[in-house]
């Protein structure tokens, strides 16, 4: 067995939020990202820990320092860690998170489920999404509130799934539904396998099971046969939501739910604009820090029976980050 190393960078607060969310580098194997407050209340005084198997590359530093780069000038290097305390502290900083009727751990935490919670066991991976940052425990929450508000869901869909948590979510939600996760990365396809199997999740085509796809945006013959769908979950960011907004709205059923995470507060005016658009209205938000989860609901008038072509493509989109 290799061994492993860490890297060690000084970041703000912003820049840890956004690797949160960031794409995937492009390193093989991942590298697994940790980030901290150092000083309570200090934005600026963040730290980044990145975890490799094997000592990096020249390459692979520099796409991680990429993701911080108020820590241009620091001269930091890899240092060797005993393969034991890597697995440690890649969890170390990740305690349950609780969002509505949802407890998401790790398996160091399997033992504190609270009572009267649907736990999900979600180990840090090279997918984004272990209910940790805030686009994805207020997605969990949005989805909670949608179930006590009583909206049906027969047809529902994750874009953008990553380790499938939302997925797994609404499922639990509406069991009867048929349900469909996706993602552009197929690392993140076998991470949802594996997390549906930890969990308890069936996959497959039926009602009551998730089926998986690979595949950027809706483009991919099962997504658009599937539709059209009653709920569209997609925290994804803000520049692939505007930029898919007219193939979401097309696979949207008229009177649909659609909830979109991923985006900052200062982006949340042009996301809702893109959507007005194709006849969606704002119905809600739940704002967790600088991150706001969207609920939007399709007008009828603009509804069809079924998704038979992707709409054509929109103008290239604010700089909102890509997939």
């Amino acid at each position: 067995m290799s061994a492993s190393w860490k890297l060690t960078l000084p970041c703000t607060r912003a820049e840890a939020e956004a690797i949160d969310a960031a794409d995937d580098l492009g390193i093989v194997p991942a590298p697994v990202l940790m980030t901290c407050e150092m000083t309570p209340d200090d934005p600026e005084d963040w730290q980044l820990e990145a975890f490799f198997e094997g000592k990096p590359s020249a390459a692979a530093q520099n796409a991680v320092r990429a993701l911080v780069p108020s820590a241009r000038r620091v001269q930091a290097k890899p240092e060797r860690v005993p393969d034991q305390d890597w697995v440690t502290l890649s969890q170390a900083g990740l305690e349950p998170v609780q969002a509505g009727r949802f407890f998401v751990h790790t398996a160091a935490h399997a033992g504190m489920i609270p009572p009267g919670t649907r736990a999900f066991q979600i180990e840090a991976s090279r997918a984004f999404g272990t209910g940790h940052h805030q686009t994805t425990s207020g997605c969990l929450m949005m989805l909670d509130r949608l179930k006590r508000q009583g909206v049906p869901v027969r047809n529902l869909i994750d874009i953008g799934t990553g380790t499938g948590l939302l997925a797994f979510a609404a499922l639990h939600l509406w069991p009867s539904a048929y349900a469909t996760a996706s993602d552009i990365d197929p690392a993140s396809i076998d991470v949802t396998q594996e997390n549906a199997a930890i969990n308890g999740v069936p996959t497959g085509a039926n009602r009551g099971q998730i089926t998986l796809a690979a595949a950027p945006g809706l483009q991919h013959p099962l997504l658009i046969a599937r539709a059209p769908y009653d709920l569209v979950v997609a925290n994804i960011l803000a520049g692939p939501l505007i930029a898919l907004a007219p193939q979401i709205a097309m696979a949207l059923a008229p009177g649909g739910t659609l909830v979109l995470a991923g985006l900052l507060s200062d982006q949340a005016t042009a996301v809702i604009a893109a959507y007005r658009r194709q006849g969606l209205m704002p119905m809600g938000r739940i704002t967790m820090g600088d991150w706001p989860t969207l609920q939007l609901r399709k007008r009828q008038r603009y509804g069809q029976d079924r998704v038979t072509r992707l709409a054509p493509p929109m103008p290239e989109a604010p700089n909102f980050g890509s997939w």
